[in-house]
């Protein structure tokens, strides 16, 4: 095996900024999640604060799936590749909950919580698109009128 430089191919993917938001926003978004599934569940003295508790972790959640649009709202493809990426990590983690915790699957199927987000990504992604063409345009207008 040749000694190089450089690291291995299969790490090389790690090296994109899509990939690694992506991966940094999925496990932050499972994280956030299974602490809120626990102690939902398993801290009783909590359970006169679920109404705040739930909306401190809603928040945190939207708020963690934000980040790569956020980053890469000049990057439509990016922007999905990464949004995409984090909400899948989070909808597998969703499903391994839903065996350990048999009533969370009970209103939305990991389809479901899986298409939320596609959703949801697909239409700042296609938002973005256009905010990048509309730059496009007006850059290119703008320059014209210049000559």
């Amino acid at each position: 095996m040749p000694v190089s430089g450089k690291t291995s191919e299969g790490f090389n993917i790690l090296r994109s900024a899509p990939v690694r938001a992506g991966t940094y926003a999925g496990v932050c978004l499972s994280s956030i999640f299974v602490l809120w599934v626990l102690v939902a569940n398993r801290v009783p003295p909590l359970e006169m604060f679920a109404r705040e508790r739930n909306i401190v972790a809603v928040a945190l959640l939207i708020f963690l799936a934000s980040v790569p649009v956020m980053r890469f709202y000049r990057s439509p493809l990016n922007l999905l590749a990464s949004g995409m990426l984090g909400w899948s990590l989070l909808t597998t983690t969703y499903l391994l909950l839903c065996v350990k915790f048999a009533g969370l699957g009970q209103n939305y199927s990991g389809f479901h919580v899986f298409m939320l987000g596609a959703v949801t990504y697909f239409i700042f992604a296609t938002l973005s698109w256009v905010g990048t063409i509309i730059w496009k345009v007006r850059a290119n207008d703008i320059s014209d009128s210049q000559r």
